[in-house]
């Protein structure tokens, strides 16, 4: 995060008196290159001068050769991915703007239980190296959480950035929120998890940080107020109705349960149902509107279902000892996706593979990872192909029921 962050001619320049005080630049932004894991790949991603530039003040006046520049006020979230993972809705949501969030109200530590903050909603949301037709999902969520978050919000693509950039006009942006994953990748937070978001958690903030964006898109979805940050009007006092959500994968064709066992499956939701007057909701995600799918999560105790897109809508689910997330997992197979983001948001997460079930103790599992993988033989370019084969060593040393 950047104050008084300056953008000339297409290049970022951080403007300090303190030079060496900055992280390298390779850690901050990247050439906008894809993510692959070849040699020759990690290399093109490094960035250049043409992406960005560390200078002094009196460096930046003979560059910029003017003492003044364009300001753009307000805060500015900026991403220099590229495009490879923005259309995507875990993607977006629950790992871009999980980020940025988390980093930008590290500046707010009070933020409270029913999501008052004092900071004010960014201003713009800009795309270094995406165009204006690459940021939308298949599912069409991103701009509905996007605009249900802040309305208000500015989007500026690369399109824009060249615009700004031939204008040959030094431009000073009062506050910058800079994501790229590239840039994090090295990063001790991101190798245990393989998270975008996860170096932002190293910052202080509020245990309700998530609160506000949740809210605001909750409401914008339509949810009531007693659902979004309080107990629902109808639960006497000192309970709550449990809300059993299994989002089902059976018809997409794969990776999806068997079809006996997803049978097994329902057919034991509704006993609970039946015996202790718990909501039960097995659903297709793909079948609901935006509003309902968001509605649903917001309401939500337990959320189920085998791996995969439709279980991004945790994130709206409400933090309570009892929210939980279990997640089904072909055999010997694991991600860290919806396990790392419902921890990131003080919730449970079970993890299955058949009959056998882990419940996820970050550190626990994580120094499991790092001890399997300090014992490993030879080396892997790609970081996520390694954990991914430590993890699946890790499940075994796990207990079963």
């Amino acid at each position: 995060m950047f104050e008084k962050l300056y953008v000339f001619k297409g290049t970022i320049f951080i403007v300090t008196s303190n030079v060496s005080a900055i992280p390298k630049p390779k850690a901050i932004t990247s050439s906008g290159y894809m993510i692959l894991s070849e040699r020759e790949d990690i290399v093109k991603r490094l960035p250049t001068e043409k992406d960005i530039r560390i200078v002094t003040p009196a460096q930046a006046q003979e560059l910029f050769s003017t003492t003044s520049a364009v300001r753009l006020q307000g805060a500015t979230f900026l991403c220099t991915d590229a495009n490879q993972f923005i259309d995507h809705y875990y993607h977006f949501s629950a790992e871009l703007l999980f980020g940025f969030w988390r980093t930008y109200t590290s500046l707010d530590p009070f933020i409270s239980e029913n999501g008052q903050t004092n900071l004010p909603s960014p201003r713009r949301l800009m795309f270094r190296h995406v165009k204006e037709e690459e940021w939308r999902d298949y599912a069409n969520m991103n701009q509905w959480v996007l605009r249900g978050a802040f309305p208000g919000i500015g989007l500026e693509f690369a399109e824009d950035w060249n615009d700004r950039a031939e204008m040959g006009v030094p431009f000073v942006f009062d506050r910058v929120v800079l994501g790229d994953r590239a840039a994090a990748e090295p990063s001790e937070p991101f190798q245990a998890s393989w998270r975008y978001a996860s170096p932002a958690f190293d910052l202080p903030g509020s245990i309700h940080w998530w609160q506000p964006l949740r809210k605001s898109v909750l409401e914008f979805s339509g949810l009531s107020t007693n659902w979004i940050s309080g107990k629902h009007s109808m639960v006497g006092a000192g309970t709550e109705k449990f809300v059993i959500t299994y989002i089902s994968r059976q018809d997409w064709g794969r990776r999806m349960l068997l079809p006996q066992h997803h049978e097994k499956l329902v057919d034991e939701l509704y006993k609970l149902r039946d015996k202790f007057g718990y909501e039960v909701n097995v659903v297709s995600m793909q079948q609901l509107s935006r509003a309902e799918q968001i509605q649903l999560a917001g309401r939500t105790t337990i959320m189920m279902g085998v791996h995969g897109n439709g279980l991004t809508s945790l994130i709206w689910m409400r933090p309570k000892p009892e929210s939980t997330v279990m997640e089904f997992f072909y055999p010997k197979g694991f991600a860290f996706d919806y396990e790392w983001t419902t921890r990131a948001l003080g919730m449970k997460h079970y993890g299955f593979w058949g009959t056998r079930y882990v419940p996820f103790c970050s550190r626990v599992l994580n120094q499991l990872v790092i001890n399997l993988c300090a014992r490993s033989q030879g080396h892997s370019h790609n970081p996520k192909s390694h954990v991914d084969k430590t993890t699946r060593k890790a499940s075994k040393e796990m207990r079963s029921p």
